[in-house]
């Protein structure tokens, strides 16, 4: 059954905030939830009764899991939220989906990689097939990642981090007010326009203007990059890397960072990307970061790469997957289609478009 017909039927039932769920035990709400769960297709219909038990575990499991939650069994606050998106709000995410993948110009190739931000996932693709999928930490909500198309063309270890202009302004001047040995404890310097060291001391670091210095952290186990960037050329300049905070990546909830992409298991997406050159396998690679010093790999041939914005989409098993419209833009794109839409139709019927058409 499809989406549009669920909402000509009526949708699916709200579950109470207050609703209590014990396993084994009969509850006032066990049934509404088995209903919820058997209108989405994940309870069949003849377990559409009964205790909270194994039955409604492995099916609350099934939706979380399609809802890029923890695949707890248990009613989480989060997917209770899940739970209670209305059949019309998915409906418009199934929208707001197919008018970006209707709009989309990417140059897939052969090999290529695709970051979905809602998903908080990129997946390396090779001959139409996802051959590796790994998570990753995106931007937060105040500070969003871009969608972006760019190619991939080298691969940096034990890389330095040039601390943008915005952050060294705010976070880095902040910490530098507060303690003035910030910048010694996290292994940074400050450089002049000629890369040239100056003595933090003699910086004005009240914020109150854009900095006419640079901060770069050296590579290390502190560096913010990890050991591993992988370069893209954008007009965003953000990339994607490792992070020396990988405990982040075992959270549902992976909007952290400050519009860079950091990945999961990175060392092995970039012994993929540098296939081409056995030179750099895995080994080769953790080989080079144990050493410490800054290696520049250059890709033999340049990899395609998508940050995309898919809140709603369909696997090859036409299992249907929903995340959170993190950003809020899906209700821009359909607001501005509508809009557009609305403009086309009524120059449609204005005699400069016939004129114009002939």
């Amino acid at each position: 059954m499809s989406y549009s017909d669920l909402a000509v039927r009526g949708g699916w039932p709200a579950i109470p905030a207050d609703a209590k769920f014990a396993f084994g035990v009969q509850g006032p709400h066990d049934d509404l939830l088995r209903r919820r769960l058997l209108v989405s297709g994940d309870l069949a219909p003849e377990k559409a009764s009964g205790p909270y038990n194994d039955d409604v575990a492995e099916s609350l499991k099934r939706f979380q899991v399609r809802h890029g939650l923890a695949a707890t069994g248990t009613m989480t606050p989060r997917t209770l939220a899940a739970l209670n998106v209305s059949v019309q709000k998915r409906i418009k995410q199934l929208e707001a989906s197919l008018e970006r993948l209707a709009s989309m110009n990417f140059e897939f190739g052969q090999r290529y990689v695709v970051v979905n931000l809602p998903a908080t996932f990129a997946e390396a693709v090779e001959n139409d097939q996802v051959v590796r999928r790994y998570r990753v930490i995106v931007g937060k909500t105040e500070k969003p990642s871009p969608t972006l198309t760019a190619e991939i063309t080298s691969v940096n270890l034990n890389p330095t981090w040039t601390v943008p202009s915005s952050i060294s302004k705010t976070e880095i001047s902040a910490h530098m007010r507060k303690d003035p040995g910030y910048l010694s404890r996290m292994h940074m310097e400050v450089l002049d326009a000629r890369d040239a060291p100056i003595d933090p001391q003699s910086v004005d670091w009240s914020g109150a203007r854009t900095p006419n210095f640079t901060v770069r952290q050296q590579s290390g186990t502190w560096n913010a990059l990890g050991a591993v960037k992988i370069d893209m050329p954008n007009p965003y300049s953000v990339y994607m890397h490792d992070t020396n905070q990988r405990n982040l990546f075992s959270d549902d909830y992976r909007f952290d960072s400050h519009g860079c992409s950091r990945v999961d298991n990175v060392r092995d997406l970039a012994a993929w990307l540098l296939k081409d050159q056995p030179q750099w396998n895995r080994a080769a690679i953790d080989a080079a970061i144990a050493t410490g010093q800054r290696h520049d790999i250059h890709l033999s041939k340049k990899v395609p790469v998508a940050w995309i914005y898919l809140t709603a989409w369909m696997t090859k098993d036409q299992t249907v997957q929903f995340r959170n419209d993190i950003y809020d833009q899906d209700e821009q794109l359909l607001e501005a289609t509508a809009e557009e839409s609305a403009f086309f139709n009524q120059a449609g019927n204005h005699p400069l478009t016939a004129h114009l058409a002939q």
